[in-house]
Order: structure tokens, then C-alpha cells, then sequence
């Protein structure tokens, strides 16, 4: 039987995928925060000496406050799952027999009959016990254990890529950043949402109108705080 290719029917693949779209949406939220602050502070001042440094703070702080947010949360399922990991080769250690009941057990669950489940378990057991418990136990990949500095690195690399683009549009002449941030934001948004829901296997016009919505929203709502700051004389 031949595999079809657009189906990830292996870890890796999936686990690529996951990658991609923790890209795209770190690219999102580059491209929304970052635009937000600057179309905030551009409507309240014309001072290009006042913009740029609100706008490379956010740009810098979002990249750390993403990296520093994904390296916690990916340490923390790292270290769970190697702990996990630990505790299944010291029961094979102790206790084999009993791993493979439990092994031939968790396949019969699955609804193969006892002789198959049986077969099943002393067949993969004898190849590579330990990792034939992770999958049907704990659905882990010993192989694909995720690095926190990766991930971290790798979402604030995504932010900022997202991030570059207000940055750069904002430094244009007063008369027209405004407009165009907005005009080149809502593009990047659509192009964002529209990969990723190629990705999730969504309805592209679907997903892209979400984020092009919600990304106009943010804009507009900032813009407005701007510039009723500078109406009121507040800055």
C-alpha cells in the first residue's frame, strides 16, 4: 500500500509541522504587537525621535519576553517527559514481565485480539522494549525530546522576523507611515493566516480573515488611544 504524501505518518514530519506553525504564529504576533505600538505612538507624536525607540523596545522586548516564555514552558514538558523516560527503564529494570502484561494489555485495549496483542507486544518488546513502551504508554518519541534553547531561539527568531516589518514601515516620512504600516501589516497578517491554515488543514479564507480582523482591530484601537493623547495634550 503506498502512503499518501500529504499525510504526516511519522513523528518527524509532524513534529516539522508543529515547528512551522509555532513560526507562523510567532511571526503573527511579531507583526501585530510590534505594529500596534507603533501606529500607537505615531498617531500621538510626528517625532521620529519619540517613534523608534518605542517601537525597537517592543520589537526587542517581545523577541525576549517570547523566547524567555517558550524556553520555560518547553523545559518544563522536557524535563516531565524525561523524567517520564527514567521512570519506564527502571520498571523494564525491575519488573519486565509485568511490562509486557501491561504492553500486551494497552494493544488489546486497542482491539486486537489477545494472541495478536500478545504477538505484538513480544515483537516489538524484543526490538526495542523501551521505546515501544513510550509510544503506547505515554506517546513519546525518546528521539524527538524537544531542546529548550531551540525553541527559544527559534520563537524569537519568528518574532522578530514578523516584528522587522512595522519597524521599517514607520520609519517612513511622516505623511504616509501611518497609512502604509496599516496597508503593509493587514498584507503580512493575511499571508500569516493564510500559511497557517494550509498548515492546521483550515479553510484558508477562513483563517486569513480571522487574523486580518483581529490584527485590524489591534491597530485601530492603538491608533485611537495615539491619537486621543495628542488631542488631549496628554503627550
Amino acid at each position: 500500500m503506498t502512503l499518501h504524501e500529504s499525510e504526516p505518518h511519522n513523528a518527524g514530519i509532524a513534529g516539522r509541522l508543529n515547528w512551522l506553525r509555532a513560526g507562523v504564529l510567532g511571526a503573527n504576533d511579531g507583526i501585530v504587537s510590534v505594529a500596534a505600538i507603533a501606529v500607537g505612538v505615531a498617531a500621538a507624536t510626528t517625532d521620529t525621535a519619540a517613534i523608534v525607540p518605542a517601537t525597537l523596545a517592543a520589537l526587542v522586548g517581545g523577541a525576549i519576553s517570547m523566547a524567555l516564555g517558550e524556553y520555560v514552558s518547553v523545559s518544563s514538558q522536557s524535563d516531565s517527559e524525561r523524567a517520564l523516560i527514567r521512570k519506564e527503564e527502571d520498571e523494564l529494570r525491575r519488573m519486565p514481565a509485568e511490562e509486557l502484561d501491561e504492553l500486551t494489555a494497552l494493544y488489546r485495549a486497542r482491539g486486537l485480539s489477545d494472541a495478536t496483542a500478545r504477538q505484538v507486544a513480544v515483537e516489538l518488546t524484543e526490538r526495542d522494549a523501551l521505546r515501544a513502551h513510550l509510544s503506547a504508554e505515554l506517546n513519546i518519541d525518546p528521539d524527538d525530546i524537544v531542546s529548550p534553547w531551540r525553541a527559544a531561539a527559534a520563537s524569537a527568531a519568528a518574532f522578530l522576523a514578523g516584528g522587522i516589518l512595522p519597524m521599517l514601515t514607520i520609519l517612513l516620512p511622516a505623511a504616509v507611515r501611518v497609512p502604509i504600516t496599516f496597508a503593509v501589516v493587514l498584507a503580512a497578517l493575511a499571508a500569516t493566516g493564510a500559511i497557517g491554515a494550509r498548515i492546521g488543514g483550515s479553510p484558508v479564507a477562513r483563517g486569513t480573515a480571522r487574523v486580518v480582523v483581529g490584527g485590524a482591530i489591534a491597530l485601530a484601537a492603538t491608533f485611537a488611544i495615539g491619537a486621543l493623547l495628542d488631542t488631549t495634550g496628554v503627550v
